[in-house]
């Protein structure tokens, strides 16, 4: 991967904590790996329910598509390790929004209209499974035909 070409390279500028500036080349992802990436990126990062590893490992796929222009035969070299990542993307809060923009030209689908509801569909959905799954899992409270027992005494207290 260090080696192949981006795919409709973009320069970009990104700012770290302390406002330096760092110029990195945003590559679209090829057709099967973006549908890795987007899929795996979506599920591993959503509140409660992701997997850190998972979320990492996605983030470093992503970052293997950036580059930082470079005096090399290509002219950038590719952001393929975690080192690399690491040693061109000096805080958290930058590769956030370098992750952000990658998510943003690579997937059309999610314009900021459309993110939130994209969001609110897969909650659903996962809580919609959830449901389904813990009333499969929970023992019936009395078997089928039997009436409920009631209290008829009227409480003293």
């Amino acid at each position: 991967m260090s080696g192949a070409l981006l795919i409709k390279p973009v320069e970009k500028e990104f700012f770290d904590l302390d406002g330096k500036s760092h110029r990195l080349i945003l590559s679209r992802f090829d057709a099967v790996k973006g549908r890795e990436i987007i899929t795996k990126y979506l599920m591993s990062n959503l509140p409660k329910l992701g997997d850190y590893e998972v979320s990492e490992q996605v983030m470093l796929d992503l970052m293997s598509y950036i580059a930082v222009p470079a005096e090399s035969e290509l002219g950038y070299i590719r952001l393929t390790t975690k080192a690399l990542v690491v040693n061109h993307v000096p805080d958290w809060e930058m590769l956030g929004r370098v992750e952000k923009e990658m998510i943003a030209y690579n997937a059309s689908f999610f314009e900021p209209e459309k993110i939130s509801s994209f969001f609110e569909w897969v909650a659903q959905k996962f809580m919609q499974k959830i449901l389904e799954m813990s009333m499969e899992s929970s023992p019936r409270s009395a078997t089928p035909g039997s009436q409920p027992i009631t209290n008829s005494e009227q409480s003293t207290t």
